[in-house]
């Protein structure tokens, strides 16, 4: 009844059974309404989505991972939204599938709902629906507001999505490309809506994928982080720029990452007349803030490297809670970034490096809605020092662990400097 058609998109897959094996099996009677656009190089999941997008000639399209199950009636309720608002974004709600007996369970708590924030890195998050948002529907089912998507499964009017550029084809692979179309749906005059009555299950992969290779994108852009470079983008775009200093913030090697041209979505928001994004953060996603303050400025930033031994602070790559370690220094930035705020918050990324007591420094989720720290770094003695508990950042010299100790500005195990990170990308 509304089916049009399947467009089936390969970019440039490596599998040997995705090759001859699957155009034979296509040509079944079955498949009549399956259509195979294949890339004629490796693309990307941005890029190729584009492409089955061109290729599609319905009038809306759904997107979905090829690892997906729908669930019964999915479909008229992700359609209806847009039937009644041309230019709505519809989004189902996701339900997991286990990878390792195919057994699906619901990730959302009975009768909650939930909707895409993003925090200042650009990390995907989600929070519960604010209470003025819940307050707009007149039934629990109804479709409600969301300023953003996870990214992969979502229906939208094929005309509208070309009227506002498709996604931005300078997003190469992965990352960000959920953001700059919810961030443009909304700021030029759509909205986007999350469906409780349309479910749609999604496999999440629980081990490597040793076939999921980048093919001839291994190195398009020199090792520069593909993802980085794609929220650059966005963020220079959509971002007003008081907005901007919050993402460079939580990512200084951002600046030097060369973006490429944005001229063409730049041209797109002016000709659409689109609203700011200050106005998309009071009016749509307001509830950002509630979690994800307007951040402070860094006052230092880079490697923090102990004196005595050379060696940096480093959260080697663990998830918190866990103690936070130190290893030799590699200028790369990563688990050995350390960012100290204006207001004292010593953080690597979204985790904060917290004393619990006197002996143990651990690695933790910093507190939802602050952005102030206990930390001050002493230029003078080239200390760190914790001012709650009045002692200083050390390294004990036996153990090498990371402890506080009485300050000492004459043992270089408590002294610490900062140094400037250079990825290798940037050394050219």
């Amino acid at each position: 009844q509304f089916l049009h058609e399947v467009v089936l998109v390969d970019d440039k897959s490596e599998l040997e059974h995705l090759h001859q094996r699957l155009e034979d099996e296509l040509k079944k009677p079955y498949y009549a309404k399956v259509k195979l656009v294949r890339n004629q190089e490796r693309e990307g999941l941005i890029r190729a989505r584009n492409n089955g997008a061109v290729a599609a000639t319905g009038e809306v399209v759904v997107f979905l991972d090829a690892h997906c199950e729908v669930a019964y009636n999915w479909l008229p309720p992700l359609l209806a939204p847009i039937y009644e608002d041309r230019t709505t974004l519809s989004v189902p709600v996701i339900d997991g599938i286990n990878w390792d007996d195919f057994s699906i369970k619901p990730v959302y708590a009975k009768g909650s709902h939930s909707r895409g924030i993003f925090e200042w890195g650009m990390l995907y998050k989600e929070g519960t629906l604010p209470a003025k948002e819940a307050a707009k529907s007149s039934h629990h089912s109804e479709p409600y507001n969301a300023p953003t998507h996870a990214g992969g499964l979502f229906a939208i009017d094929r005309t509208w999505f070309e009227e506002l550029g498709w996604y931005d084809s300078g997003l190469w692979v992965w990352g960000a490309e959920n953001f700059e179309l919810s961030f443009k749906v909304w700021m030029c005059g759509g909205r986007s809506v999350w469906v409780p009555c349309s479910r749609v299950s999604h496999v999440y992969r629980g081990h490597s994928c040793s076939s999921c290779g980048s093919g001839t994108l291994t190195n398009k852009f020199k090792g520069v982080p593909t993802t980085l470079r794609n929220y650059k983008r966005v963020v220079e775009v959509w971002f007003d720029d008081e907005y901007k200093e919050f993402f460079y913030t939580r990512e200084p090697l951002a600046k030097l990452i060369d973006m490429g041209d944005i001229s063409q979505q730049l041209k797109l928001k002016e000709e659409k007349n689109c609203k700011s994004f200050d106005w998309f953060m009071t009016e749509i996603a307001y509830d950002v803030f509630d979690k994800y303050p307007k951040l402070p400025p860094n006052k230092y930033w880079g490697e923090l490297k102990n004196e005595a031994t050379q060696t940096c602070l480093d959260s080697m790559g663990k998830h918190p809670p866990t103690e936070i370690g130190n290893g030799g220094c590699h200028g790369g930035g990563g688990y050995q970034m350390m960012m100290l705020n204006t207001e004292g918050q010593l953080v690597n990324g979204e985790w904060c490096v917290k004393a619990d007591g006197q002996d143990k420094i651990t690695l933790v989720w910093c507190d939802m809605g602050k952005t102030d720290g206990p930390w001050k770094f002493l230029t003078d003695t080239q200390q760190m020092r914790h001012t709650k508990y009045d002692r200083c950042l050390a390294l004990h010299p036996e153990t090498r662990q990371l402890v506080l100790l009485a300050c000492d500005e004459n043992n270089l195990y408590h002294k610490w400097q900062w140094a400037t990170i250079t990825p290798p990308w940037a050394r050219t």
